[in-house]
């Protein structure tokens, strides 16, 4: 079981409340990361360019466009922690300004959940008792608001550590100067995309290693196109 179901054991669980998931920045980091970096070194080794070119613009790639991930997240992020507190602050002044309406609000809520008679009117009256719950309440019922807020810095944190980490596989046969750095390349990065995939399936309901060779073929097919667009441009100019 995914957790215990003994009383002790449901009322800590969830009197700490849901926890905040940032395996969503974390997946998109390392997988962005991973293609991004491979696409240059393909796209270098097709146009048969230095060891040198392939670590510098590697290198660069890792850090501007790791940089650049982590601050749209971070600005994505804040936008929605931004929203739920502009809704929390309609919800404050609602309830000072048309109580009434907001107790009638809950009252339909619940109604639409099958609560009638009496039982509509205590859960009406134990919800509208706290203020906090109150606002809560209407955040998640009326407008779908999470009751987990994920942190801008944390998600940009995640997204900037997986793609640093896994973008950095496809470069280390090259920094290492190994013989046949560029297959060695080709097969880490896989391993990558495919642990990527594995690991994701955790939070799916996707058997491993179907989501494991999905993310592989993904990977594979943007480290394809750069090769060939790399190999093309070394004919053209």
């Amino acid at each position: 079981m995914e957790h215990g179901h003994s009383p002790a054991s449901i009322e800590r669980r969830l009197s700490a409340g849901p926890a905040s998931n940032y395996i969503r920045d974390w997946v998109f980091g390392g997988i962005d990361g991973a293609v991004t970096t491979f696409a240059v070194v393909a796209g270098v080794v097709g146009a048969e360019l230095s060891t040198r070119v392939i670590l510098i613009l590697g290198l660069a790639n890792l850090l501007a466009d790791g940089f650049s991930m982590a601050a749209s997240n971070y600005s994505g992020t804040k936008a929605e922690t931004d929203e739920h507190d502009r809704l929390r602050a309609v919800e404050e002044r609602h309830l000072r300004q048309h109580p009434e309406g907001e107790r009638e609000e809950i009252r339909h809520i619940y109604r639409m959940k099958g609560f009638e008679g009496d039982d509509l009117e205590r859960a009406v009256g134990v919800v509208t008792a706290d203020r906090e719950r109150w606002i809560e309440t209407m955040l998640t019922e009326e407008y779908g608001v999470p009751k987990a807020v994920r942190g801008p810095l944390e998600a940009a944190a995640s997204t900037f550590a997986s793609f640093f980490l896994c973008g950095g596989v496809p470069l280390l046969p090259f920094a290492l100067a190994m013989p046949d750095a560029f297959p060695i390349s080709l097969a880490l990065t896989a391993v990558v995309f495919f642990a990527i995939g594995s690991a994701k399936s955790l939070w799916s309901v996707i058997r491993w290693w179907v989501s494991g060779l999905e993310t592989l073929a993904i990977g594979l097919v943007a480290a394809g196109l750069a090769y060939a667009v790399g190999f093309a441009l070394k004919t053209v100019i």
